[in-house]
């Protein structure tokens, strides 16, 4: 199936917030782990931005899951 323009952002979006979330962490937690700046992550959950893979990485480490779950929409609450 094939995704539509801005889909997978918007997808990423609400599993890094869900997953931040579950976590208890604040945006500003996630940033430390990840190496991201604060604004960066709330600019990511809001889906404002095109973010590379080297950015989806280092979110997916911070929260030390894989690539693959960081997209499995089917793991959300």
């Amino acid at each position: 199936m094939a995704l539509k323009e801005r889909e997978g952002r918007d997808i990423l979006a609400r599993r890094i917030r869900e997953l931040r979330q579950a976590r208890g962490w604040a945006q500003d937690r996630l940033a430390e782990e990840s190496g991201l700046h604060r604004t960066y992550i709330g600019a990511i959950e809001r889906s404002e931005h095109n973010v590379g893979i080297d950015t989806i990485a280092k979110l997916a480490n911070a929260l030390k899951i894989s690539l693959k779950d960081l997209f499995d929409e089917s793991k959300s609450k």
